[in-house]
């Protein structure tokens, strides 16, 4: 028993020191905060047919994680962006009763196009606004669009990012 609580304090300090370094790395670029209003509510975010909260949570570090790698080619030093994301439908959906052993897998198809619904504010060093303005993402051709990584599962919604951010902002060199 004495074996057992040791290891599990031992687990929990490692999680809580791998925590702390990943919201260190992430801080490391605060040119953008990645807000998530009401995360419970959002229309998709299913990681299976009956969505769990540690596999909304990840999916949505994910999209958090990218946007900020992102931004970071829009938003020059001394300026700040807040994008607070109000709704996710992730690309496809999961079709009951295909077969019991596909329960989990996410169908793919142009009728389940990817949607994110968003505000963002953009200010300088002073805290001066410059920028501004709420966004429906959606993207009804997604499916014909040439992904650079096919085999990540969030493609469809990082090339909503990824358009979104080429149409509102201007590339820093």
């Amino acid at each position: 028993m004495k074996t057992l609580r040791f290891l599990f304090s031992l687990f929990s300090g490692l999680t809580a020191v791998l925590s702390l370094q990943a919201a260190a790395t992430l801080k490391i670029d605060a040119r953008t905060e990645v807000i998530f209003f009401e995360r419970e509510k959002f229309t998709d975010v299913k990681d299976g047919f009956s969505e769990t909260p540690a596999g909304r949570d990840a999916i949505l570090a994910q999209i958090r994680d990218y946007l900020v790698s992102q931004a970071k080619w829009y938003v020059p030093e001394g300026q700040k962006l807040t994008v607070t994301i109000t709704d996710v439908d992730l690309a496809g959906d999961f079709e009951p009763g295909r077969n019991p052993r596909m329960d989990d897998v996410r169908i793919i198809r142009d009728i389940y196009p990817p949607k994110i619904s968003l505000a963002f504010k953009l200010v300088d060093a002073d805290g001066q606004e410059i920028k501004h303005g709420t966004r429906d993402l959606t993207d009804l051709m997604f499916m014909s669009k040439l992904a650079m990584n096919p085999n990540d599962p969030l493609r469809y919604e990082e090339n909503l990012l990824d358009d979104w951010l080429r149409a509102d902002f201007t590339r820093v060199k």
